[in-house]
């Protein structure tokens, strides 16, 4: 019988704050009483406020982060349509799937799972494009299955070098509201993320940011759409409703949870991501583990793949952490399906639950057969968030 606490350190859906749950607490609502924009105008702005944009429409449909990735494709693109893509873990490989699904001419360029978005290839094949046919550029802003963060700005750059009118298309469903997102400085023209990740939400919202030239590009779109309408939503958005119902608890949820980033200040939750992220980092290290991503460079705040080793399979230490220590975390999807755990550290989210999920992976490492130290990796972080480089010197008292 599991006793205790219940631990959830995967990626999404992430811990939800008790003020959060209480604000959801709620009766059902008249979504359509005229008092409803009080709550609803003021969660379009403040998610305007999180996407760091201020030209931008945002969109709030009931789904997931999946259903504003159709959101975004079906309002500004056309069947036969040329898009560029690179697919590099299961996140990205889904994207390529739902483009292809919809008749878009995929043009797909594959990486390693562990490296990013091939900012040099892409600029390569946006150069070649003289006859601009490229109608928009797809990245996966952070790989949630290989613990990637890829460089959003460097890809605008190279789309701006060559002249190229491409539409920059970001999956941020894991990196907005916790790590760096800058969607009018970054000239993003469609954001999406989910309401389960950094937005410490229970999954139920796709989130959607629109510039504006992607809202003119919008209109004139070919692609079957009824729900996704974009121009069904701006009509009846600006008053604060929506063109079916609603679910208003999540919504209230939402709020509490925005107040709360902004309690803390955005840019202090980045700060607090990648501290904490350096630190399960560091942890990993400390085992003599390696991590997915390729490089430091990619290393994402947000979650951390982990290769266990060669003669230790992923999914027994999956088993062991969820049987035995009431402990959830991320496993290895497609083909590094028992080759890899995740430790999700993101959203509601600090050091001592880090050094929870380190203590409880140490210990299904070894009961699993890995040949590790024991506080190997939670000493490592410590060490980290404490500031002290080496362990403190053991004090003893003489006896009396």
């Amino acid at each position: 019988m599991k006793t205790g606490h219940t631990h959830l350190f995967i990626p999404g859906p992430t811990n939800v704050p008790d003020e959060v749950r209480r604000a959801m607490n709620v009766g059902q609502e008249d979504m359509r009483a005229p008092d409803f924009g009080e709550l609803t105008l003021g969660l379009f702005s403040d998610l305007k406020r999180v996407m760091r944009t201020t030209t931008g429409e945002v969109f709030i449909f009931p789904g997931s982060g999946t259903a504003a990735w159709e959101a975004a494709i079906t309002n500004t693109l056309n069947p036969g349509d040329k898009v560029l893509m690179a697919r590099f873990g299961q996140f990205s490989t889904l994207w390529v799937e739902m483009a292809e699904r919809f008749g878009l001419d995929v043009e797909v360029i594959d990486v390693a799972w562990g490296a990013g978005v091939p900012v040099a290839e892409f600029e390569r094949r946006l150069g070649a494009d003289t006859k601009d046919e490229i109608k928009a550029v797809f990245v996966t802003h952070n790989e949630t299955a290989t613990g990637v963060t890829s460089d959003v700005a460097a890809v605008r750059r190279a789309l701006d070098s060559c002249f190229h009118d491409a539409l920059l298309f970001v999956d941020g469903v894991s990196s907005i509201a916790s790590i760096d997102f800058r969607m009018d400085d970054w000239g993003v023209d469609l954001a999406v993320t989910g309401s389960q990740k950094g937005l410490m939400c229970p999954a139920g919202l796709g989130i959607l940011a629109v510039s504006q030239k992607a809202m003119e590009v919008s209109r004139h779109s070919t692609m079957r759409r009824a729900y996704f309408e974009f121009m069904d939503m701006v009509k009846l958005n600006a008053d604060g409703y929506f063109p079916y119902t609603p679910p208003t608890p999540l919504l209230r949820g939402l709020r509490a949870a925005l107040d709360r980033l902004f309690r803390e200040g955005l840019d202090e939750v980045i700060a607090r991501h990648a501290r904490i992220a350096e630190g399960v980092r560091r942890g990993v290290h400390a085992w003599g583990l390696d991590l997915v991503a390729e490089h430091p460079s990619f290393y994402s705040d947000t979650v951390s793949a982990i290769r266990t080793p060669e003669d230790v399979d992923a999914r027994d230490v999956l088993r062991i952490a969820y049987d035995e220590m009431n402990t959830s975390f991320g496993s290895g999807l497609a083909r590094l399906s028992g080759k890899v755990f995740r430790i999700g550290h993101l959203g509601d989210f600090n050091e001592g639950m880090a050094l929870t999920a380190l203590s409880i992976v140490e210990m299904s490492l070894v009961r699993a057969g890995a040949r590790i130290q024991l506080g190997a990796g939670v000493a490592a972080a410590q060490r980290h968030f404490t500031g002290v480089a080496t362990a403190n010197p053991v004090l003893r008292v003489a006896a009396e």
